[in-house]
């Protein structure tokens, strides 16, 4: 029998990622939800539920019909400086529905796969192991630590996965990454203030869309990180981005973070250990250059949409 998984967030980019490979490998049942119809290029081999993870009744509704194996919650709100703004809306999506999630599969005996974020640490002490001790500057970070409190504080069969600046390509994608708008503001000749005092391992999001696989087929229990293995600041990723596309570096211009004023603070240096996922999960992480490689096939062989 296969296992049923159950993702919400289905049509953001890691969410699509992991509806990709399951479709192609046919190795699990398949319920993907989200807000709104369905925005994968490919409508059938699964079942799709429109959902409002914030709705109690309704997220309890269709996890009671499907009775899934495991559940991926990729759903969260991630705008840092709308987090700062919104703090009630973001305190809903990221955490009192992650409460909700985790009642549920306590009750139901279901495997919990949730996602969380480098930015619950201060950026002092990086790159930061699984038990380094949480500091978040901004309200997104706290939303995202009070959740994995919860998750840690649960009875439930639980994973959290931390992970650092996804990015990636799929169709109909409401937000960019860093790495589709510098391409983009690059190949119009547009001048880019890039910082320069931050640092961070950006995740292809087929790896961490594997990864999510890797901890339902392994039945794992815990946190673990999972991002990119390649540390670089924010400007040497952009200027890492433009070589790779042969365009022109001279239009990235470094700035510090302060001149930026942000809502929200950023920390400056992240980045992760990852030899807890490597060894226990089978991770394998892409370096920077092979996931450019595979995101610019992809650009070749499809046309993607966006809503953005």
């Amino acid at each position: 029998m296969k296992k049923k998984i159950l993702v919400t967030g289905s049509n953001g980019l890691l969410g699509q990622k992991i509806t990709d490979i399951i479709l192609q490998r046919n190795n699990f049942e398949l319920i993907a939800t989200s807000l709104g119809t369905n925005r994968h290029v490919k409508q059938s081999g699964y079942i799709y539920h429109e959902l409002d993870i914030c709705n109690p009744s309704e997220l309890a509704a269709v996890i009671t019909q499907h009775h899934p194996d495991a559940i991926i919650n990729t759903a969260a709100m991630t705008n840092v400086d709308l987090c700062e703004k919104e703090q009630e809306q973001c305190f809903q999506l990221n955490v009192v529905a992650v409460e909700n999630l985790i009642k549920i599969c306590a009750r139901e005996n279901i495997q919990l796969i949730h996602l969380s974020t480098d930015f619950i640490f201060d950026g002092k002490n990086g790159p930061y192991s699984e038990t380094d001790a949480p500091k978040p500057l901004s309200y997104y970070g706290q939303s995202k630590w009070e959740a994995e409190k919860l998750l840690i504080n649960s009875l439930s069969h639980f994973v959290i996965l931390r992970t650092i600046i996804v990015y990636g390509v799929a169709n109909n994608m409401s937000r960019s990454n860093i790495v589709l708008w510098a391409k983009s503001a690059l190949e119009k000749g547009e001048t880019l203030r890039v910082v320069n005092d931050q640092w961070r391992m950006p995740t292809l999001a087929e790896d961490l869309a594997e990864c999510c696989l890797l901890a339902v087929n392994k039945e794992a229990q815990g946190i673990f990180n999972v991002s990119g293995k390649d540390m670089m600041n924010m400007v040497e990723l952009v200027q890492r981005v433009a070589n790779f596309w042969n365009l022109n570096t001279k239009l990235i211009q470094p700035i510090t973070s302060d001149s930026l004023a942000q809502t929200a603070k950023r920390p400056s240096k992240t980045g992760f250990i990852l030899d807890k996922a490597i060894k226990e999960l089978d991770y394998q992480p892409h370096s920077f250059e092979e996931g450019l490689a595979i995101l610019d096939n992809q650009l070749k062989a499809e046309k993607f949409q966006s809503i953005a």
